[in-house]
């Protein structure tokens, strides 16, 4: 068996999100029961609004672009094709929609029944005018990095809060999807400045997963939607940029860009020259008047294979090595009230499985996305039994009950599937019943 570490707490070293993250190999013969349960309709008081966000000037798609019911909480982003589906309540049908998009102007736009499902925005790059940069910002990097951090408790929600998220698996070996899974999920958000930990529960959550095309090998992602709520970078600054750690970054300015009017700077950040477990590098997006981090994107460093490999491999078969070739990570941030939170969060780990007995290796790639679709001020008393809640070492494939009920969601927004994952659940579906009927599934 192969896995990922697990942490309940952060370590003294860098160890970023490996700490909830458990990727499992069983091989021989796998007999999972696919059950196909059926979940009752609800009452539809909604309307959907279909389309894609775009650039105005070049047609592009605009990946992650967050649409917001104007006045509400209730949003969705769009995937990784510019696509949304965005479930408006009929009471609410006369609102307008807000779509941001980062370096881009906020868009609003009247909802229209008679255009819902062709709801296509398109966004205008936002101007920046050449004096605009010579704002006053701490001429180190790091400095603004450090500044930012000490202000969560001033710009980030300092109250309890209730989400509603919209939470989403996929294993992929080669370019072909095998697994998918997903769930809508309560999240019992702590204010920035607390230390207790978020916690969760879970709503609904369905799965369809085609093993024979796993290699008689199943995978299963243990920590579920913890893997994407710990990129909060600004609510879990310890698992990326701990005090200890902090002098063994490089950062630098990059480039400037536009949020709804606020100029953000890009600072990057790599590892110095470093002998230790692998660090990180990538992008930070800051909005240095109100020192306010609004995204972050980065990856592992993987310039060490071994020691990679050592953080997410702890056993596995005596035939095979597991190298990790690419772990990424993506936070979004949004503002409602001038207080930001934690909006969008996308976790991708590609590996490759090297046999000793075989010509060829297996690639196999996991990815898990959150989204929070609405939110609500909260008070803790209120929150849940703890028997109620779910535990970090969950795993959501043993959680879900199978894809059946098209309206399994209700009124819940999800993030638009891409059509391969739409493809891809009929062929999963398939092959499972051809597998059933040949007594390779039980039933």
């Amino acid at each position: 068996r192969c896995t990922m570490k697990h942490l309940n707490k952060p370590l003294k070293k860098s160890y970023l999100l490996t700490p909830f993250l458990l990727l499992a190999f069983w091989f021989g013969s796998v007999h999972e029961a696919q059950s196909q349960k059926t979940v009752s309709k609800e009452t539809k008081n909604f309307t959907e609004f279909k389309g894609k966000i775009l650039d105005a000037q070049t047609s592009k798609a605009l990946v992650f672009a967050t649409i917001t019911i104007k006045g509400t909480n209730a949003s969705t982003v769009s995937n990784a094709q510019g696509d949304f589906v965005l479930k408006v309540p009929n009471s609410l049908l006369k609102n307008t929609v807000e779509v941001s998009f980062l370096g881009y102007e906020t868009l609003t736009k009247q909802l229209d029944v008679k255009t819902s499902n062709a709801f296509n925005l398109a966004l205008e790059p936002a101007a920046i005018a050449l004096n605009e940069v010579d704002l006053i910002i701490p001429k180190d990097a790091k400095t603004l990095v450090e500044e930012t951090l000490a202000r969560k408790g001033e710009n980030y929600f300092n109250s309890p809060t209730l989400m509603t998220a919209f939470y989403r698996e996929t294993i992929k070996k080669r370019r072909k999807n095998v697994s998918l899974s997903e769930a809508v999920v309560s999240i019992y958000k702590s204010p920035y400045v607390s230390n207790r930990k978020d916690d969760v529960a879970l709503y609904k959550a369905r799965k369809s997963t085609d093993y024979t095309k796993l290699d008689t090998l199943a995978l299963k992602l243990q920590g579920g939607p913890f893997n994407t709520l710990y990129i909060d970078v600004m609510k879990y600054p310890e698992y990326l940029f701990s005090e200890t750690y902090m002098d063994l970054y490089k950062f630098s300015y990059g480039a400037a860009t536009r949020v709804n009017d606020q100029l953000v700077y890009v600072v990057n950040f790599e590892p110095r020259s470093y002998e230790g477990e692998p660090l990180f590098k990538g992008q930070l997006f800051i909005d240095v008047e109100r020192k306010i981090l609004t995204k972050a994107i980065f990856s592992m460093d993987l310039s060490n294979p071994k020691e990679a490999a050592r953080l997410f491999v702890k056993k596995k078969p005596k035939n095979a090595n597991v190298w990790p070739t690419e772990v990424a990570y993506r936070v979004d941030y949004r503002e409602k009230d001038n207080k930001w939170y934690y909006g969008y969060s996308n976790l991708l780990l590609s590996f490759k499985i090297d046999w000793e007995n075989k010509l060829f290796n297996s690639v196999y790639t996991l990815n898990c996305e959150m989204a929070i679709t609405d939110w609500e001020n909260t008070d803790r008393d209120q929150m849940p039994k703890r028997r109620d809640l779910l535990k970090t070492s969950m795993i959501l494939t043993d959680e879900a009950i199978g894809f059946s009920d098209p309206d399994f969601w209700g009124n819940y927004n999800i993030i638009e599937p891409e059509k391969s994952i739409e493809n891809a659940i009929k062929k999963i579906r398939k092959q499972l019943s051809k597998a059933k009927e040949k007594g390779v599934v039980n039933p």
